[in-house]
C-alpha cells in the first residue's frame, strides 16, 4: 500500500504531465543538429556527446526557440558576403538576436566544457 504522499506525488504527476510546449522545448531534430555539430568541432567523442548534449539543454533554458530560430538564421546570413549580409551585419535587431545567442552559448560553455 502506499503512504499518502507518495499516492500525492504520483497523482499530481499523472494529472500534470510535462510537454515540449511546457517546457520551451525545441524539436528533437533542431537538438540533435545542435550536437551533432558541435560533436564535430569537439571531437566525436563519448565526453563531447555529453557536454554538447548539455549545452543545448543550457541554451534551451535561457533562449526561447523562436529567438534562437531568429539567432541561427542571423548567425548563417552574417557570414553572407556583400550587400545580404551586410544587411544583418549592420542591424541592430540582428546584432542584438546574435549577441543573445553568444552569451547563451558562453553560459553553455562554462557550465557543460
Amino acid at each position: 500500500m502506499l503512504r499518502p504522499a507518495a499516492a500525492l506525488l504520483l497523482a499530481l504527476a499523472a494529472a500534470l504531465p510535462a510537454r515540449a510546449a511546457d517546457l520551451n522545448d525545441y524539436p528533437t531534430s533542431v537538438r540533435a543538429d545542435y550536437v551533432f555539430g558541435c560533436m564535430k568541432a569537439n571531437g566525436d567523442t563519448r565526453q563531447a556527446l555529453e557536454q554538447c548534449s548539455c549545452s543545448i539543454d543550457i541554451v534551451a533554458s535561457i533562449l526561447p526557440y523562436d529567438r534562437y530560430v531568429a539567432a541561427e538564421t542571423v548567425a548563417s546570413m552574417d557570414l553572407q558576403p556583400g550587400q545580404i549580409g551586410s544587411m544583418f551585419r549592420n542591424s541592430r535587431l540582428a546584432k542584438e538576436a546574435l549577441e543573445e545567442l553568444r552569451r547563451a552559448q558562453a553560459e553553455a560553455q562554462v557550465r557543460c566544457f
